[in-house]
């Protein structure tokens, strides 16, 4: 069983300081406030299949969870956001599809189906999601100066 953490997350383009985002915390001008949520399906009337969703305290492996980020204030010339993955997480995928992925920590990055990993015989093979180390946004002007904005991804206790 692990105790809920969020990762740290780098912000470039306010400052170069990690950020805990358990609370907000303010990065030139910037304000972060985060969750992470479990993911459950359970059966509901009429044959159908409901999502819950539950602020995560403990988790155990296998678990699914769902890491929300939420973002405030306006910053002139967009930023860029970086997460390392903790390493009892898995990657599962993400909402937003601008989203970059590293999975060698953090020196390339790309979307996930362009990146490859050497396996275990030495040869490089197409990178998995278990594969990813980070995560990145790059949030554009446009987006930066409207004050607000949210960034999610999934995983899976390991």
């Amino acid at each position: 069983m692990y105790k809920a953490v969020l990762p740290a997350m780098l912000v470039a383009g306010a400052t170069s300081a990690a950020l805990m985002p358990a609370a907000a915390h303010a990065a030139g001008g910037l304000h972060f406030a985060s969750d992470v949520f479990i993911e459950r399906f359970q059966p509901a009337p009429g044959g159908r299949t409901a999502r819950i969703l539950e602020r995560a305290d403990q988790l155990r492996p296998g678990d699914r969870v769902i890491f929300v980020v939420n973002w405030s204030g306006r910053k002139e010339g967009g930023f860029t956001v970086t997460n390392p993955l903790p390493r009892a997480i898995a990657f599962a995928g993400a909402t937003d599809e601008t989203q970059e992925v590293s999975v060698d920590g953090g020196r390339t990055w790309g979307a996930l189906e362009d990146l490859t990993v050497l396996g275990s015989n030495g040869r490089p093979r197409p990178a998995h999601a278990e594969d990813v180390t980070h995560l990145r946004w790059r949030i554009p002007t446009p987006q930066a100066l409207a004050g607000t904005g949210q960034m999610t991804w999934r995983g899976v206790v390991r």
